[in-house]
């Protein structure tokens, strides 16, 4: 892993862009810019795991990060030392050095866009995905990065998966949910609000063939959830509805009581990520530079995949190991990177069918924080 970070980082900057109070550099590099693919960070598969459809291959390492000094999205909302709100007239206040205050001024609120500050004395992790509950609509944060602490308030972008609502509510307050693999699939990479909703209420994007049996959540199950638990199509009332909850509940007891039995006595090795399979196709995988981070998003994940799993066909194929192994090599193709200078780096690659996100910390240590890779269905 540390051989492709700092090989990247010898090929410097082309452009610098503004982006709210920070500076981003955006280019993009070609296939012969990064060494080969290449089973990254010592990661071993583990045996898979599997239950109805879903399929899960623990991934583990013998090292791993020191990432306590990262705070959580999660974490920040419930300790209020991170504060979201929507865009408007009203003022934003920041204490920068605990004497005086600084204010930042909005216009009006925006479907897309919210206002973010990071109140806490620690880099705070957002992973694409991840759901805010509260003021006019329920959110979900557009993009992974990093939010250094003391930076100004950042205008945070966001796609909306509660289509319908638009109203005061209170401030946003939680960050419990990790939305579903095809959702993220299109927040992460196409960037469009149509995609996103349209994903909220089809449960997956993955092809169906008509030989395929059915899902046990169908696009019916769904409409009748909206129309009767969630009329304004909110992914948390929809997918909490009693029409899905009872098999996706049903899921995580037993993957999770799996995932415990297989994982546990590992000697010297520790879980830092998972890779997913929906019956004998192998579609995501989410590694972390730790087992301490991979454990505080891994309830949020199991919910997320099973979720996409009852509403993709019930197929019992088992996928290959050899197929999973595939998504620990790193990608060769053009690469899409955008960064904050001594905060943070993303950068995207895709080749053929597949897609290589991955958040690297650059203080206190440039580390990989979390590292995506999707079978794109679309």
């Amino acid at each position: 892993m540390e051989r492709s970070l700092f090989t990247f980082m010898g090929n410097g900057l082309l452009g610098v862009a503004a982006f709210g109070m920070a500076t981003l550099g955006l280019f993009w590099s070609g296939p012969g810019d990064r060494p080969p693919g290449k089973n990254e960070g010592g990661w071993r598969l583990l045996d898979p795991i599997t239950y109805e459809n879903l399929t899960v291959f623990p991934v583990v390492s013998s090292s791993g990060y020191d990432t306590r000094e990262f705070l959580t999205l999660e974490e920040g909302l419930s300790r209020g030392d991170v504060v979201v709100r929507e865009q408007g007239a009203d003022t934003m206040l920041r204490n920068r050095d605990g004497v005086r205050p600084a204010v930042q001024n909005y216009g009006g609120p925006s479907v897309n866009q919210l206002v973010l500050v990071n109140r806490s004395k620690q880099p705070l992790i957002l992973l694409a995905g991840e759901l805010v509950s509260g003021g006019k609509q329920d959110r979900v944060i557009a993009k992974d990065r990093i939010v250094a602490p003391g930076a100004e308030p950042l205008p945070l972008d966001v796609f909306c998966v509660e289509h319908g609502r638009w109203s005061r509510g209170a401030n946003f307050t939680s960050a419990k949910t990790i939305v579903h693999p095809s959702v993220r699939e299109q927040t992460a990479m196409k960037q469009s609000q149509r995609d996103v909703w349209d994903s909220v209420t089809a449960g997956s994007t993955a092809p169906r063939t008509a030989a395929a049996p059915p899902p046990q959540v169908s696009r019916d199950t769904l409409s009748m959830a909206v129309e009767a638990e969630a009329p304004t199509q909110s992914y948390s009332k929809l997918y909490d509805s009693s029409r899905v909850a009872p098999s996706v509940d049903a899921m995580v007891s037993e993957v999770e009581r799996r995932f415990k039995r297989e994982t546990a006595g590992l000697k010297g090795e520790r879980v830092v990520g998972v890779v997913v399979a929906y019956g004998g196709e192998v579609a995501w995988s989410d590694i972390f530079a730790s087992s301490e981070l991979f454990e505080q998003y891994w309830g949020k994940l199991l919910r997320s995949y099973a979720v996409e799993a009852v509403a993709r066909p019930s197929l019992r194929e088992v996928a290959a190991k050899d197929d999973a192994q595939e998504f620990l090599h790193s990608l060769n193709g053009r690469e899409k990177t955008e960064s904050e200078r001594g905060v943070y780096r993303w950068r995207e690659i895709s080749e053929g069918k597949l897609s290589q996100i991955e958040l690297d910390a650059l203080e206190p240590k440039v580390m990989t924080l979390h590292r995506l890779v999707v079978r794109r269905t679309s």
